[in-house]
């Protein structure tokens, strides 16, 4: 049995859904399908939460919105009024949980994280709902199971849950085992889990993927396959670098880091449970479903190349922090940090010196945590210092840390552009190296690297 994950970006546009609607029959009998939200309607809920707070008058407007989208969808994809009229009963049922949600927060006016996961996770639930419908119009025997009949158990962290795979795979021996003997087609909507108490916690945008390999180990799936409208990982950003390269094969530590820093591909988090299971990602590309995408598995192809791939994020920020002898002041460190993630913000990374302590942030998070730290009482620091115009990139293959000659290579690549690094990161991750650099210079930066690794003539001759 496969686990298929279908994403927002197959699900844009009638003309994408109906071809993915006739392509499960094909390749997704007999399998879990975890699907996304259609492309955009996630937005379309979190941006309803802000005009509930604002104004009840515009609650009933905005829900006709998302009423209309999905009612205008199904009466392009489902030959039979029956189905039609099911699926109409079925979107009305979740729209009026909705719409309480929506009048509850306009009447406390305080938005919970508890409130905005249950909000921002409906969309996965009504595309779900549309596609059983629409296989089932179309003769198919298949059937829905939201996560908290599937008991998609989780931490119970909101946001950015982790699934609890222990009592997940005891739990799906019950639910989602028989249900799939009753079904040629399962559908689960993806993006959020259900606590042990039964609240409802999503795992952060672009969390489907990981819900996704959650299911995959816990029912040791032969394999997960990921649809996406491309055919997988690239040896660069094709926007950027024309001459990009298709990679038939990653290893689990390959692909967690080019998620991690700026690959869109999957979910940073997705590797996590499959890896356990010991379960191989396919990328599959829905414009051409018969080609093999890339593999990840616990196996890093292309042995005689190192490097597999230069990703980017733009989304990274610094935040230094001076003072004298932060390298042995016992608990400065802690202080700090503690400073930021109790203000509920992620730290990318950090670098410390002597007398300095610098982390890596996301943008949105670097003025929440300039604040956060400027609470702290005795001050422990000197200076605190931001930056923002920054780019970083990642250089990613298994056993770059012990590979001669990689690092300097990097170095003489950017140098030979006349660009300056801001910071460099090399040994904390086996596979990955990273540095800053202004973010004028993301294109120069990215074009020498990729010309020095990729480009055949510019490459050493094999040692």
């Amino acid at each position: 049995m496969k686990v298929i994950k279908i994403g927002g970006g197959c699900l844009k546009g009638i003309k994408t859904i109906r071809q993915i609607s006739h392509l499960i029959p094909t390749y997704g009998k007999g399998n879990v399908i975890v699907v996304s939200a259609l492309y955009g309607v996630t937005d379309i809920l979190i941006g309803g939460i802000n005009k509930a707070l604002e104004d009840e008058e515009k609650i009933l407007p905005h829900l006709e919105i998302i009423l209309k989208l999905h009612l205008e969808a199904a009466s392009q994809l489902m030959d039979s009024e029956e189905c039609i009229q099911s699926y109409k009963a079925d979107l009305a049922e979740t729209l009026k949980q909705l719409e309480r949600y929506y009048f509850g927060l306009n009447f406390t006016g305080e938005l919970t994280p508890k409130m905005k996961d249950a909000i921002s996770c409906i969309g996965e639930r009504f595309s779900a709902q549309l596609l059983t419908w629409a296989l089932r119009s179309y003769g198919q025997s298949c059937g829905c199971l939201l996560p908290q009949h599937l008991k998609l158990y989780t931490d119970g962290k909101f946001g950015d849950a982790t699934v609890d795979l222990k009592a997940t795979t005891e739990a799906v021996k019950e639910t989602l085992i028989p249900y799939l003997a009753k079904h040629e087609i399962v559908f689960v909507p993806g993006f959020y889990g259900i606590s042990q108490s039964g609240n409802i916690t999503t795992f952060g945008r672009g969390g489907s993927d990981y819900s996704a390999a959650a299911i995959a180990a816990a029912v040791d799936a032969e394999v997960l396959e990921i649809w996406k409208d491309v055919d997988g990982f690239m040896t660069s950003d094709p926007k950027l670098v024309s001459d990009a390269a298709f990679i038939d094969r990653l290893s689990y530590e390959e692909c967690a880091e080019l998620s991690y820093f700026g690959a869109t591909i999957l979910h940073p988090r997705t590797v996590e449970p499959v890896r356990q299971r010991n379960i191989e990602i396919v990328i599959k590309n829905t414009m051409n479903p018969d080609r093999q995408g890339s593999v990840i598995s616990n196996k890093s192809g292309q042995a005689a190349k190192v490097i597999k791939s230069i990703t980017y994020t733009e989304d990274i920020s610094i935040l230094k922090v001076h003072a004298s002898g932060v390298g042995y002041r016992p608990g400065i460190l802690s202080i700090v940090a503690a400073a930021i993630t109790d203000a509920g913000l992620n730290i990318k990374s950090v670098v410390a010196t002597q007398t300095c302590i610098t982390f890596l942030l996301s943008q949105d998070d670097l003025e929440p945590a300039y604040n956060a730290l400027m609470q702290i009482e005795p001050v422990p620091f000197r200076m605190l210092e931001k930056e923002d115009q920054l780019v970083l990139l990642a250089i990613v293959g298994e056993g770059i840390s012990t590979s001669k000659g990689v690092a300097a290579r990097c170095f003489s690549a950017i140098a030979d552009v006349d660009i300056n690094v801001e910071l460099i990161s090399f040994g904390p991750s086996k596979a990955a190296l990273y540095f800053l650099l202004h973010k004028d210079k993301l294109h120069q930066g990215i074009h020498a690297l990729h010309a020095s690794f990729f480009d055949t003539e510019k490459m050493p001759p094999p040692a």
